[in-house]
């Protein structure tokens, strides 16, 4: 297959394009002009094209998916205020789908997240799957969800309306090799000092490896054309299990303050409460006082993968374990076999 794959220089795109050059593709990788290219292990490989575009811009957009079997749709922002991401998020692929309509190219699988879904209105310790509900509310969610919940809106109208082939993956929490200490332990109060917020619950992780496989299978799959899919390992680990499992392969930690999920959950509701009384809800709170950011974070959840599984076919590759000792060792993280038959293997990091 042809492929084209946005967000291919970000932490998950270059495990995915180095899966889909394993799995024999070819890739039209997409990079933005400052990308350094020699950071890409692969850039030099005979089956990938290098695309320089900055999609937030319609230019070159359509000369760049005409003649793809399929696109990969990773990029998206996830920093700075609203307006930043909205169009680092929602501009860009409407600017894609333009372009995707104006080189009849239909195949689509676009990458969500499990920030959509409506945490703090779902019960604690439910299991999160494909039915769950989204977050039709979202004004005191963070500008990542809020964007993420309009890009979903804006794929599914390319399906409806306009006859896209459109596969939506919503990965958990992507973890891997320099992205290990994530938002579902904490919240950073400086450069090596974050509360630790524990909670009981089942971190939903997916290893890049994983997931990246995942994706590409998920463009191979005609039975995936019209699903939303949750994408999440195996045997989830609790918030603790993972932590111990962190620190044992880690030669240096954050400095932690910790506190209990539920003192944390009563504090938050006292502030919010407390800014909606006393200053009609003008003080800007930290998100981890705002309970609808709070609860999409650290309310105590399980997760299921059965229907990826079933759909794609698929299965994850490591284990927890294996997945850390990969991330924290030396060794090359890929093999992808180029024209000529011999094997280039590489780290993506």
């Amino acid at each position: 297959m042809k492929l084209l794959v946005t967000g291919a220089s970000g932490f998950l795109g270059k495990y995915v394009v180095a899966e889909a050059l394993r799995r024999g593709h070819q890739v039209s990788a997409v990079i933005r002009a400052t990308t350094n290219e020699q950071s890409l292990s692969w850039s030099n490989h005979p089956a990938v094209e290098l695309v320089c575009l900055d999609l937030r811009h319609q230019n070159g957009i359509t000369e760049a998916v005409r003649g793809m079997d399929a696109v990969i749709h990773l990029a998206a922002t996830k920093a700075g205020d609203f307006d930043t991401q909205f169009a680092g998020t929602v501009t860009l692929t409407e600017n894609l789908l333009k372009a995707l309509v104006e080189a009849q190219v239909w195949r689509l699988v676009a990458i969500s997240t499990f920030s959509v879904f409506d945490y703090l209105h779902i019960p604690a310790n439910e299991i999160i799957n494909e039915e769950s509900p989204i977050d039709r509310d979202p004004s005191q969610r963070d500008a990542y969800a809020r964007t993420k919940l309009i890009q979903e809106d804006t794929i599914r109208n390319f399906a409806h309306h306009q006859g896209g082939q459109v596969t939506i993956l919503r990965p958990g929490v992507v973890y891997g090799r320099d992205n290990l200490w994530n938002a579902r332990l904490g919240a950073r109060l400086g450069n090596n000092l974050w509360i630790h917020i524990r909670t009981p619950g089942e971190i939903p992780l997916t290893y890049v490896e994983n997931c990246a496989k995942a994706i590409v299978a998920a463009a191979e799959c005609e039975q995936a054309i019209g699903e939303t899919l949750n994408l999440v390992d195996d045997n989830l680990p609790s918030q603790k299990t993972y932590l111990q499992q962190l620190i044992m392969r880690m030669s240096s930690q954050p400095r932690t303050i910790p506190i209990n999920w539920t003192v944390m959950r009563v504090l938050a509701n006292t502030v919010w409460q407390g800014n909606r009384w006393l200053f009609k809800g003008k003080l800007k709170l930290p998100g981890i006082l705002v309970p609808a950011r709070l609860d999409a974070r650290f309310k105590p959840f399980r997760y299921s993968n059965s229907k990826v599984k079933q759909i794609l076919n698929w299965t994850p590759k490591y284990s927890l374990e294996t997945a850390l000792d990969r991330s924290c060792g030396d060794v090359a993280l890929l093999e992808v076999s180029d024209d000529m038959n011999s094997t280039l293997s590489f780290s993506p990091d």
